[in-house]
């Protein structure tokens, strides 16, 4: 299934008519849709067929002559030519030579195979673009799961692509409102918690049998020995660190709530904990968040860290703890005791997370009493609103509960107490509130949102509303 991505296709659509030579770099964790997304986007071109040329974990000669093989075939036709290039060199100048009086597609899925295999391949590229590819009308994609890689090879100032690459682009998981369309067969609660265990990588949502309950799915996809999920970001992990022990109690204590650098450090067990907090940022598993008022981000004091992929931070907190018992096939016991009475307690974080989600899509459709500029979390010594959104003069406090009682005005009162706390920090004039419930509002805090032209009532089963199928990408 192929899941939205509009932004993205549109994106690769307008450096495909820019009509000069493009470089692209498409990177992000793996079975996050990059290559789906790359087979969409050349099944939407027209002849002369483009070039896909999948790398994989095999020596350089196999990968040239693989690579031959798929160039012969979008040349010359398929089958007509089956001769094997004697360096890469003789490839790319080939590919430079159809693209100088058309547009020529050309994509490197897994590209950090091939330069793992052949590592001289970047220079030579670098080398070849600035003599005839940057002169021509080729548009080539390299694209890598291998996050740390891509930017070490690609990305990076000293790496020699650097100023040759024309644009990038990091694919992330997908958010909420676009993931549900793989469980959009059960109750909005449910797609919620869907969400919150399962997160936004499509290969992961792929694993999610709609036949079959929340419980079921989470015991036979990622508590059952040997599931696909049961030890996927072991595996990921894997490829990216080369000592990951470290970063897993790193990552386990963030999972665990311990989110300011001091607590992580001491949970984790480690004396210096910098680098690994680096690390992990710059292979975008954790993010750092300070309040959204803060003028300098980076040097703020108040900054939380928190993982920033759900499976992840669930695998973190309920799988690997349990590990023990799991590999003993203990699989309903440890979704007895360990999952069941957490899970709603696990989700709230998560609401938190789609209501700015929500927000962002409500501001940019105009739905909302002003366009949003940043919206984020707010915490000082012991207040914290859940969601600011902000423009230059105005302010949204915005509290979410993921509850089964129904909202009551206690909860706003709550939330008008720290309006100057906030607007002080923020400088803004107009202050409105927001309510976001999963059970809905009392009946007395209705009436008052009525009467008030500030106050907003956001209730969880209209905010999580699917659009019909024939309207999803």
């Amino acid at each position: 299934m192929f899941v939205n991505r509009v932004s993205e296709l549109a994106w690769l659509e307008k450096r495909y008519q820019s009509g000069k030579a493009e470089l692209v770099v498409l990177y992000g964790r793996r079975r996050v849709g990059k290559t789906e997304l790359l087979a969409k986007f050349c099944a939407s071109k027209p002849d002369p067929p483009y070039v896909f040329f999948a790398a994989d974990q095999v020596p350089e000669p196999i990968q040239r002559a693989n690579f031959s093989s798929v160039v012969n075939d979008a040349v010359f036709g398929k089958g007509q030519v089956q001769a094997v290039y004697d360096s890469w060199d003789d490839l790319f100048v080939v590919l430079a030579r159809q693209a100088q009086t058309r547009r020529l597609l050309v994509v490197i899925d897994e590209f950090p195979y091939l330069v793992a295999a052949y590592p001289p391949l970047i220079s030579i590229l670098q080398r070849l673009w600035d003599q005839t590819l940057r002169s021509s009308q080729i548009m080539l994609i390299v694209n890598g799961s291998y996050i740390g890689m891509m930017e070490e090879a690609v990305l990076a100032y000293h790496a020699p692509l650097y100023g040759r690459r024309t644009a990038q682009y990091l694919l992330e998981p997908l958010g909420f409102f676009d993931a549900q369309t793989f469980f959009r067969a059960y109750a909005p609660d449910d797609r919620l918690r869907f969400y919150a265990v399962f997160g936004g990588t499509p290969a992961y949502l792929q694993t999610i049998r709609t036949e079959q309950s929340l419980e079921a799915n989470i015991v036979e996809t990622i508590l059952e020995r040997g599931s696909l999920l049961y030890d996927e970001v072991r595996f990921v992990l894997q490829q990216e660190l080369r000592e990951p022990r470290n970063y897993f109690a790193v990552l386990q204590a963030i999972a665990a709530g311990k989110t300011r650098q001091n607590e992580i450090k001491q949970a984790s067990g480690l004396d210096s904990i910098n680098p690994y907090l680096e690390t992990l940022q710059d292979l975008h598993l954790i993010e750092r968040t300070v309040p959204v008022t803060e003028r300098q981000p980076h040097k703020s004091r108040r900054g939380l860290y928190r993982l920033k992929d759900n499976y992840f931070r669930f695998w973190f907190r309920f799988v690997l703890p349990n590990r023990s018992q799991l590999e003993r096939g203990a699989k309903e016991m440890v979704f007895d005791t360990a999952i069941r009475s957490e899970l709603d307690r696990f989700c709230a974080p998560v609401f938190e997370e789609v209501c700015r989600q929500y927000f962002w899509r409500a501001g940019l459709d105009g739905e909302l009493a002003f366009a949003p500029q940043q919206i984020g979390g707010w915490w000082q010594a012991n207040q914290e609103v859940d969601i600011v959104v902000l423009s230059r003069s105005h302010a949204m406090l915005v509290e979410c509960k993921w509850s089964r009682r129904p909202v009551g005005i206690d909860i706003l009162q709550g939330l008008e107490a720290k309006r100057l706390a906030v607007t002080r920090e923020a400088g803004t004039q107009k202050v409105f509130f927001a309510l976001c419930s999963r059970s809905g509002f009392t009946d007395q805090l209705i009436d008052l949102a009525k009467a008030r032209d500030d106050v907003f009532l956001y209730d969880w089963e209209r905010m999580s509303q699917l659009p019909p199928p024939e309207q999803q990408a």
